[in-house]
């Protein structure tokens, strides 16, 4: 499980500063989930992004229009910080109104405990920054709510990292050379720690934004191309590579295929399901253990009578994984499940 404290909090944001220095790419993965976030330090990633869009859909099943609010956010946040010592970027959209709200809404989500916020440029209801009918707002504005967050920041914790986001490609009324320059000032006259430079579409704009931003830039890419691999992002000057929905979405195309084939085969479909995941060349995750499932034992043998802990060794649970299992069991005899696991 994750460290405790205020230490911890001081940890993950001096790291991610840290990260930000480095001349080499850092390669952020993101989801809605406090165990994705998990999942993603266990595999060695070094900091996860909480997307706002992932909340909407996966917490409420609503669009990502802005109809989330700061609490929503600020909650989520404070429990996957809670859960995992990596850095945690989250998505704060537009700031969730003008740079009053923009202060205020930094305040809370440095309290949360996470290491860092986005704040993007678009009009309010914002649109998805992956769909159509983006408009932004005036540059004049975009600046002030950046430095309505930085000011805050310096208040509380300076080692807090800030992000201003720049919708403009694709965009209405806006083109490259106009995110570009909003990019630069966002960094000069805002104060920005990072750039995101969202739906970048060819390799030389990645050069371009790299060279003439004067601070580190995150990038997603949305060319029609495949996208550069690691090493070419870094020659390109890219610091910080993001794949903001990717944990979440893996996860819903797994669901979407699963419950399919077990509406059309029944339950044949769950055991060819666990064949799979048990051939998997990564192993499966230790969900208990990444849970801490452990603790609870832990905290009853201590704290709990003896009368009230629970008895552990005669009782169990029931078993969830039938891939190793025999195809039916022999007359007569019953085997003594084992503990039950979660998949």
């Amino acid at each position: 499980m994750a460290k405790a404290g205020g230490d911890r909090v001081k940890e993950t944001r001096r790291k991610f500063r840290a990260m930000l220095k480095r001349k080499t790419l850092t390669v952020m993965p993101g989801g809605f989930s406090p165990l994705y976030a998990r999942l993603a330090q266990e595999a060695g990633f070094e900091c996860f992004f909480l997307p706002g869009s992932q909340l909407a859909h996966f917490l409420y099943g609503v669009p990502d229009n802005g109809i989330l609010g700061l609490s929503d956010l600020v909650d989520h946040a404070r429990h996957m910080a809670a859960h995992c010592d990596i850095p945690i970027l989250v998505d704060a959209d537009t700031g969730y109104g003008n740079a009053v709200n923009v202060h205020f809404a930094t305040e809370a989500i440095i309290r949360s405990g996470v290491a860092a916020l986005q704040i993007e440029d678009q009009e309010a209801p914002k649109k998805s920054g992956t769909a159509a009918g983006r408009r932004l707002i005036p540059v004049e504005e975009a600046v002030g709510k950046i430095k309505a967050a930085v000011a805050a920041r310096d208040a509380l914790d300076p080692d807090f990292v800030i992000c201003a986001r720049c919708d403009g490609i694709g965009a209405e009324a806006s083109n490259f050379d106009d995110t570009l320059k909003r990019c630069v000032a966002y960094v000069k006259e805002g104060g920005a720690d990072l750039v995101w430079l969202n739906s970048v579409q060819t390799r030389e704009q990645v050069r371009q934004a790299c060279k003439a931003i004067p601070g580190p830039v995150l990038g997603i890419w949305g060319g029609e191309d495949a996208p550069p691999g690691w090493e070419e992002y870094e020659k390109l000057g890219l610091r910080v590579v993001l794949y903001p929905t990717i944990a979440a979405t893996a996860g819903l195309q797994a669901s979407w295929d699963l419950l399919k084939d077990l509406h059309a085969r029944g339950a044949p479909a769950l055991l060819d399901w666990n064949r799979r995941v048990k051939a998997s060349p990564f192993g499966q995750p230790d969900v208990k253990k990444l849970l801490g499932y452990g603790k609870i034992q832990e905290v009853e043998r201590r704290f709990l009578p003896k009368s009230a802990q629970r008895d552990y060794a005669t009782t169990f649970g029931h078993k969830t994984n039938f891939a190793d299992a025999p195809a039916s069991p022999k007359p007569g005899r019953r085997a003594k499940p084992k503990t039950g696991e979660l998949i």
